[in-house]
């Protein structure tokens, strides 16, 4: 049997080795087609975090996509591509795979311009997804899935992003046989294809059937939802929100959309981590190559244009494309397509405050100015930082997923007890603690909302002062407090709490105890 560290590529960490060693251990002891499915439980433990982008339609995901990998490669028009699910991953040539429903595949060169071809010359109606594969850094340690928008009216897309969302019923064969065979049936493959977080877009109005795809979303099978752990929004096309329309804002369109964002926040949790406000448009023009000194000129003659002139021109995108001007029509449509008149009065702004300022310099402006830093930020500190916890607990529920699905109650039970020994080690305890965060994020284990929000906080972040709501505060100050915490959690556990309550206090007690343990670890004094 082959280890699982050449099954696949180099593992997350150390909880997703023992994950894969179990599957490994268990292979043997189990049917051929559960087998089977543990082989692919360990494939995908060895490959890079899967990230779902989703969203609505028209919310600017395939925009968002091209500025996060750094290139304009995914198709932002309407048209064939923007119907399927893409998989965006590293690969040592550049070239696009269409997968069939039946398994086949076709091999695709990239259009002149580098994107995803816009026909791809196939019958769509065949075609399960695209495979892109870039020599991009980016990709070496996330693939970037691109989805079809969730308010499409193309029920085949919807089937197919709510699919690899992981929102699709489990299906049977036709005579809902699903015995006798060694292969990956539905159930099996849709207990380990499913994304293990999601990158949720969302633009000014937070929609119930947002909520409701964010509530879909599951890591690996659905008995797994969406939370701070695996779930970030971010509030796109940012510099269209008019700052009237958030109290407090004054006319700062930025102060709008990051207190629209909180907001937004708010009603999301906790299904997700944060929402962050981004222009994901300004982002893939500065970060993609499509920003280029011919356009730094064409601003910079702008920028001579008189005040009131120029503010009239920035009142609207005809305006703006009409008004008489030294700088040819054409061109300013061309500036518009790529920075909107928010991007452009961004832009003019900068070269005004330094007449000297370079292209390049004018570029890395306009990408601080579109957010996309902190997004990264935030899906390092959510997503990279805990990767070895998510994808092991991914792996754990498609283990169980697939054990369920066997239908033979002691094969269910002999996984059962392989799952509850790895979870009773120490080193096991971030995946109780991912546990517990879920059952109380979720709702299935009613807690006060202090202390709900003390577990939220405990579960989803990296940082040990984030962890305990104290971030930069003195070692020898949050070792004392995690100590406190650990004694009243452990307190709240046998004196006062439910048994469901008592379960998570117990893991939330032990989760302080070893944050206390790290700091004086670490210390140099400890």
């Amino acid at each position: 049997m082959t280890a699982p560290a050449e099954q696949g590529g180099r593992l997350a960490g150390p909880l997703s080795t023992s994950v894969g060693n179990l599957c490994h251990r268990l292979q043997s002891q189990v049917s051929a087609r559960t087998a089977a499915g543990f082989a692919e439980v360990m494939r995908r433990l060895g490959a890079p975090l899967q990230v779902a982008v989703a969203g609505r339609i028209k919310s600017g995901k395939s925009t968002l996509v091209n500025a996060l990998i750094g290139r304009r490669v995914a198709p932002t028009d309407v048209g064939e591509c923007t119907r399927l699910v893409t998989r965006f991953q590293y690969g040592t040539v550049d070239r696009v795979e269409v997968v069939f429903l039946d398994g086949r595949k076709q091999v695709l060169p990239f259009a002149p311009d580098g994107s995803i071809p816009a026909e791809l010359g196939v019958n769509i109606d065949e075609v399960s997804h695209l495979e892109a594969y870039l020599t991009n850094a980016v990709l070496q340690g996330m693939t970037v899935i691109d989805t079809p928008g969730l308010g499409s009216l193309d029920a085949a897309s919807v089937s197919r992003t709510e699919e690899l969302l992981g929102a699709a019923k489990h299906r049977k064969g036709e005579d809902g046989d699903e015995e006798g065979s060694d292969e990956l049936d539905d159930t099996s493959r849709n207990a380990v294809a499913g994304a293990e977080a999601v990158l949720y877009v969302v633009t000014q109005g937070v929609r119930a059937d947002d909520q409701q795809a964010l509530a879909a979303f599951t890591a690996a099978t659905a008995s797994r939802e969406a939370g701070p752990v695996n779930a970030i929004a971010v509030l796109n096309k940012a510099d269209t929100i008019a700052p009237e329309s958030v109290d407090g804002a004054g006319d700062d369109v930025w102060k709008a959309a990051t207190m629209l964002a909180e907001k937004q926040a708010a009603t999301l949790k906790p299904r997700v981590a944060d929402v962050l406000p981004v222009i994901g448009l300004l982002a893939e023009s500065a970060e993609s190559g499509a920003f280029t000194s011919a356009d730094a000129d064409a601003l910079r003659q702008l920028s001579e244009v008189d005040g009131a002139s120029l503010e009239t021109m920035l009142i609207s995108a005809d305006i703006f494309t009409t008004w008489e001007c030294d700088v040819p029509s054409g061109i300013r449509l061309r500036l518009l397509e790529k920075l909107d008149l928010y991007g452009i009065r961004s832009a003019i702004d900068a070269i005004r405050a330094e007449p000297e300022l370079t292209a390049g310099a004018l570029r890395r402006k306009l990408l601080d100015a579109s957010g996309l830093a902190a997004v990264r930020a935030r899906l390092a500190m959510v997503f990279a930082a805990r990767a070895d916890g998510i994808k092991a607990a991914a792996a754990l529920a498609s283990v169980t997923a697939l054990a369920h699905a066997s239908g033979d109650p002691a094969e269910r039970q002999r996984v059962h007890d392989a799952i509850e020994v790895l979870l009773a080690k120490p080193e096991a305890h971030q995946l109780r603690l991912l546990e517990a965060l879920t059952l109380v994020a979720s709702g299935a284990v009613d807690m006060p909302e202090d202390l709900a929000e003390e577990v939220l906080r405990v579960g989803s972040n990296a940082d040990i002062g984030a962890q305990l709501g104290m971030p930069g505060r003195p070692r020898p100050e949050l070792a004392a407090y995690a100590l406190e915490r650990a004694g009243w959690w452990r307190s709240f556990a046998s004196f006062g709490a439910t048994p469901a309550q008592s379960r998570v206090a117990h893991v939330v007690h032990r989760a302080y105890f070893l944050i206390w343990q790290q700091i004086r670890t670490d210390s140099p004094a400890g």
